[in-house]
């Protein structure tokens, strides 16, 4: 059901690997037994590893090969789709450093990115003005954007999947958050992160992704391993490489999610490395699904004693955009 990645106290897994299988079996004590390991690594470290999700990975691969087809292209063809932190399109080099948003002053990520996000519009005029535009599929990209709309789908149940057993995790109804979901203004980032060849020397307290903590309620990745990856902070162990299964889902909560919880669960810290020295021709990309909520949603901590910290309540999505300005270069 669960295997350790990493140990935390008296041999308790810090980052487990979380089997959904045996949770969407139905089984009563399989269902509390996963339970109970969920809110004890969200208690920690923030992250999660999850299998049994049924995500083919030959889509994963197809994704990959797809977008890096548009990103190897030369700036002058990507430039209009050039879209602002937020938006949906292509976010060249130097449109985001994500360490401003926890005050961190750090230069530009080192990374390119594709974005997306819902393609359904709303019906408020004004949360179509502010959370709504169409995607923009490069024509360079061919078949790019069936393979998004199929993975997309699929996260879409996942995180449903997730968000049921997060309720239950934290001992409130199943329904306790999805029911905030009917119309998620969920984002889909393709994040290309290309060696020194293309982003040049790194320069000191420079990274791939900055060190920052997700914005939203629960964010599933879709990594690849590597000497520039993913790095994940705890209070125990400082900053260590996150555990990597190329057959899992890293799987952690944001901000919005630690409020809603009270801190009971804590909003996963993690950065990306740098191109490494003895390396520096190392090429990653990840597909990163941001599950958000409906528009107008007020997020309130959870009384004690599950919640610790009793938070003002916030509109998800006034939050979301004064941490999406707080990343914005330029």
């Amino acid at each position: 059901m669960t295997t350790s990645s990493g140990e935390h106290g008296r041999g308790e897994p810090r980052i487990p690997t979380i089997d959904l299988e045996p949770w969407l079996s139905g089984d009563p004590a399989a269902r509390a037994a996963v339970a109970r390991t969920v809110d004890r690594a969200l208690r920690t470290a923030g992250f999660l590893l999850v299998t049994g999700h049924g995500v083919d990975p030959s889509l994963r691969t197809r994704i990959r090969a797809a977008a890096r087809a548009f990103f190897v292209l030369p700036a002058s063809v990507k430039e209009p789709y050039a879209a602002k932190v937020g938006g949906r399109g292509w976010l060249g080099p130097g449109a985001e450093a994500n360490g401003y948003a926890e005050g961190t002053e750090t230069p530009p990520d080192l990374k390119e990115s594709l974005t997306f996000a819902t393609e359904r519009p709303f019906d408020d005029p004004a949360v179509n003005a502010e959370w709504y535009e169409p995607n923009v599929w490069p024509a360079e990209a061919p078949g790019l954007r069936a393979l998004c709309s199929a993975y997309l789908a699929r996260m879409e149940k996942l995180t449903d999947q997730l968000l049921t057993l997060l309720g239950e995790a934290l001992g409130e109804r199943p329904d306790f958050f999805t029911r905030h979901m009917s119309h998620p203004t969920y984002g889909f980032n393709i994040n290309w992160y290309p060696g020194t060849e293309v982003v040049g020397k790194p320069q000191p307290g420079q990274f791939r992704i900055g060190p920052h903590t997700d914005f939203g309620t629960v964010t599933v990745l879709d990594r690849q391993a590597g000497k520039g990856g993913l790095q994940v902070f705890t209070d125990e162990g400082g900053w260590q490489d996150a555990p990597y299964d190329p057959e899992a889902f890293t799987v952690n909560i944001g901000d919005l999610m630690a409020r809603w919880t009270g801190d009971r669960w804590r909003s996963g810290r993690h950065r990306v490395l740098p191109p490494p020295a003895d390396a520096p021709a190392e090429e990653l990309m990840s597909l990163v699904y941001f599950g958000e909520c409906t528009p107008g949603t007020l997020v309130e901590s959870v009384p004690a004693p599950v919640g610790r910290v009793a938070y003002e309540p916030v509109d998800s999505h006034t939050y979301l955009r004064a941490k999406l300005d707080a990343i914005t270069l330029g």
